[in-house]
Parts: structure tokens; C-alpha cells; sequence
């Protein structure tokens, strides 16, 4: 590829501007602060930089690791440090680097992309339409603004099998660092809900305070740690697969949560799919460790949701309260919904039994469409459709291939992880609310990430045998 001479005047004259702007903030700084800390600082601060404009797919990664998985709040010792919002920087700084100055940063597009830029768009349109602007407007901003972007992001900067794997053992790293302070506070008996549910960070506001939120974030990278248990290539990987396994399946059982548990169930039933050929087999397998994986995870013993209520359960008749409201929200807007973040403060006006207390919709696909109306569901279900299938494509293509790279093992591994985990999502769905965080979009961007590389090779494979000597 030949560099563009006006790109490259343009960076050497933005590198010549740093480097002089850089000596004068030394200079002032030592000028104020005449201490040694203030020269290690300045000095690391180089190599800091560096590696931000470097290494882009870092700073995305690592800024998505914090965002999701809040490590910070599991390790409140990291609080003080605004990691993330540090990360944010750096990602949003190393983005505009490589997509305007360097022109590095190689765009695609897909049919996928542009269902889910049409989501992202209804989305923005029900914001400015919401039943309540402001919390509509204040989530978009926080949340969901930066979910649409690095999703765009993750899917145009992974692009060799080392990005992936990176990004794979990155997930499996953080979920095992979440479970195992979940683990902790179930054996000591902290953070609590019911008196049986793990929590983190609950006393605190965290988000992981909340059992079936919980859940989703341990269930997210258990697809990754059961493709590295199943990889025969690699010694170490099965170690650390199978560590990481027992501990998200231990963890996510401490949860109780429901979700979580139809989620376990179906990553497993996905790898099991790909490997049992009695299929017959497989479903009677499935039928019995069902509820036998309810029994281990004590479900019969939440004080919701229990063996002690009689009937249809008192958690499962709020949730069966929450989704006519939503029903009847997507009625009254059908075109918008009542705008993002907005079920909770509208269950007030569209719940036929009222407790006291608004409550949560308990649903991804009843929460969408409450907040996004029928036509914003519609998009969604059709988006998922199409990258369901992007996945089985990519995992079919990966595995009929004769003889294998390395290269291609490795893809095959994450995309069978990204469609068990995908797979996974859109099932513990039912009782997860998960439809503006961040699982979906982040499978997404992998699973079109792994389509766009395949395509890249199959063409590098046809210039290849075409420009064979006959």
C-alpha cells in the first residue's frame, strides 16, 4: 500500500507540534512543581502515548473489559484511578488518529451493520420523542452512545487471529476476576439479596448489585473459557478453560438467577450440538440436567421465586405484570416506544396491578419493545436473525476446511465461542434485561469481524491461485 505524501507531511508536522508542545508542558510543570515525581511522570508520559495511538484495539478492548465487566467496582480499589473514563479518552483519541490522520483504520460495511445502524438510528429517534427526555437523554449519553460506537469500533479493528484470541482470553480473564469475588461474598455471606442471591457491590450502587445482572456478565465469556477447555492444541489453554469454567458456572449457580441458568444451559447444549452425533441423546441429556442444574443452583430456595410459593410464584407474577405494561406501552407507541431507559418510570401508568414501586421489565425482548415500539423490535429480531446465521456460516466455513492453519483453528474457536454465547444471550434474554447493554452488540461486532476475515482470506486465496504459473 503507498503512503499518501499529504498524510505523511500531516504527520510529521502534528508529530513535530507534540514534541514541542510536550517540552513546554515540562518545562511549565516543573516551573510550578519542582518535584522528581513531576520528571517520572513527564517521562513515562511518552510511552504512555505511544502506545495509545499504537495500539487502538487495546484501548477499545480494555475500555469495553471495564465497561461491562465493571472491574473497577468488583476491585473498589481501582475506583479512584477513573479507568475507564481514562480508557474512553484514549480510545476516542486513537480512533481519530487512525481513521482521519493515518487513514489506517479499514472500513467495511455488511448487511448486519446496517441493521444494526438502523436499531442505533430508531434508538436516537425515540430519545427525542421519550415519555421522560431527560432520563432518556442521560442514558443514551452514559451508556448507550458509547455501546453504538465501540461496537463499530471492535468490528473494524479486529482483524488478524491474534486480535481475536486476544479478545477471547481478555473476556475469560475478567469474567474469572468478577466470579471470583462473587464467590467470595457467597462464602462469607456479603452482599446479599434475599439472603441467598450473590451480589457485588451492592452496597455501593454497583451495577453487578443486582443477581440477574450478574449473571449476564458471568455468562458473557463462557462460551470463551469452554472453547479453550474443548481446544486439544494447547495444554495451557485447557487448563485455564477449565478453570475459568468452573468458575463462571460456580458463580452464575450463586446467582439463582433463572437466566443464567437457561444461558449455562445453552452455550453447553451449542458445543454439545457440534460434537454428539445421537442427537436423540443429547435431548434426553439436556432434559435431565435442566433440573437437576436447578436443584444445584438452589432456586427452590429464593425467597422469590421459591418452592415456598404456592402457584404461580410472586416473581414470576411481576414479571408477567411488567410485560403487559410493556405490551401496552408499545400500544400507546407503537412507532417509538416510550423512549430508552423509560420503562421503569412509565410501569406507574401502564401496570393493571401497582405494589407501591415501579419495577424492572425483566425481559430483553419486552424491554425493547416498550422502549423502542414495535418497529424497533422488529429490527432488532430481524438484525439477530441475520447474525445468527453470519455465525453458523462462519463456524461451517472455518470447519470445512482441509487440513487447518493455526490460524484457522483459532478462528474456529472463536466462532463457535461467539455463537454459543450469542446463543446463550438470546436465551437467558427471557428473564435478563439486556437489550441496550452491552452483550449483544459486542457478539455482534465479533461475529461480523470473523465473517469480514474470512472473505479477506478467501480472496487473498483466489489472487494466490490465480497468479500460479500454469
Amino acid at each position: 500500500m503507498i503512503e499518501n505524501p499529504v498524510s505523511q507531511r500531516y504527520q510529521s508536522m502534528l508529530s513535530i507540534a507534540a514534541a514541542l508542545l510536550f517540552c513546554g508542558l515540562i518545562g511549565a510543570a516543573w516551573l510550578g512543581v519542582s518535584h522528581p515525581v513531576v520528571a517520572l511522570v513527564f517521562g513515562m508520559l511518552p510511552f504512555v502515548i505511544y502506545g495509545v495511538f499504537k495500539y487502538p484495539f487495546i484501548m477499545v478492548l480494555g475500555f469495553v473489559l471495564f465497561s461491562f465487566f465493571r472491574i473497577h467496582e468488583a476491585y473498589p480499589q481501582l475506583y479512584s484511578f477513573r479507568i475507564p473514563q481514562l480508557l474512553a479518552l484514549a480510545s476516542l483519541a486513537s480512533l481519530a488518529w487512525h481513521l482521519v490522520i493515518t487513514r489506517k483504520m479499514q472500513i467495511y460495511w455488511s448487511n448486519e451493520l446496517s441493521w444494526l445502524l438502523g436499531f442505533f438510528a430508531l434508538c436516537m429517534l425515540g430519545v427525542l420523542v421519550a415519555s421522560n427526555r431527560g432520563v432518556a437523554m442521560a442514558y443514551f449519553n452514559g451508556v448507550f452512545s458509547k455501546i453504538a460506537l465501540m461496537t463499530f469500533a471492535i468490528a473494524w479493528l479486529m482483524r488478524r487471529p491474534q486480535d481475536f484470541l486476544q479478545a477471547g482470553f481478555s473476556f475469560v480473564l475478567a469474567g474469572t476476576a468478577v466470579a471470583s469475588v462473587a464467590l467470595q461474598n457467597s462464602a462469607a455471606g456479603l452482599e446479599m439479596v434475599e439472603g441467598t442471591r450473590v451480589t457485588i457491590g451492592r452496597s455501593f450502587g454497583s451495577t453487578l448489585g443486582d443477581p440477574n445482572d450478574l449473571a449476564l456478565v458471568l455468562l458473557f465469556p463462557l462460551g470463551f473459557a469452554v472453547s479453550f477447555l474443548l481446544n486439544r492444541s494447547s495444554r495451557l489453554k485447557q487448563w485455564v478453560g477449565l478453570a475459568a469454567t468452573v468458575m463462571l458456572v460456580a458463580a452464575i449457580l450463586a446467582t439463582q438467577s433463572r437466566g443464567g441458568l437457561l444461558g449455562i444451559l445453552t452455550v453447553s447444549a451449542v458445543f454439545a450440538w457440534n460434537r454428539i452425533e445421537n442427537k436423540v441423546m443429547l435431548i434426553s441429556l439436556a432434559g435431565l440436567a435442566a433440573p437437576i442444574l436447578f436443584v444445584v443452583a438452589g432456586v427452590s430456595e429464593r425467597a422469590s421465586g421459591g418452592a415456598a410459593e404456592s402457584g404461580i410464584d410472586e416473581s414470576a407474577m411481576g414479571r408477567i405484570y411488567a410485560w403487559e405494561a410493556a405490551i401496552k406501552m408499545a400500544f400507546h407507541h407503537p412507532l417509538t416506544g416510550v423512549g430508552l431507559d423509560n420503562f421503569y418510570a412509565n410501569y406507574y401508568f401502564y401496570s393493571a396491578h401497582w405494589d407501591g414501586k415501579n419495577h424492572a421489565v425483566h425481559s430483553t425482548w419486552f424491554g425493547i419493545l416498550a422502549e423502542t415500539g414495535f418497529l424497533g423490535i422488529a429490527v432488532f429480531s430481524v438484525m439477530l436473525v441475520k447474525v445468527v446465521k453470519t455465525a453458523w456460516n462462519n463456524l461451517a466455513d472455518f470447519r470445512a476446511i482441509n487440513e487447518p492453519s493455526a490460524d484457522v483453528r483459532h478462528m474456529a474457536l472463536v466462532a463457535e465461542a461467539s455463537l454459543s454465547g450469542l446463543l446463550g444471550t438470546i436465551v437467558s434474554g427471557t428473564f435478563l434485561t439486556q437489550g441496550f447493554t452491552w452483550p449483544f452488540y459486542i457478539f455482534t461486532a465479533l461475529i461480523v469481524a470473523i465473517s469480514q476475515y474470512a472473505k479477506t482470506q478467501h480472496q487473498t486465496a483466489l489472487l494466490q491461485n490465480a497468479n500460479k504459473p500454469i
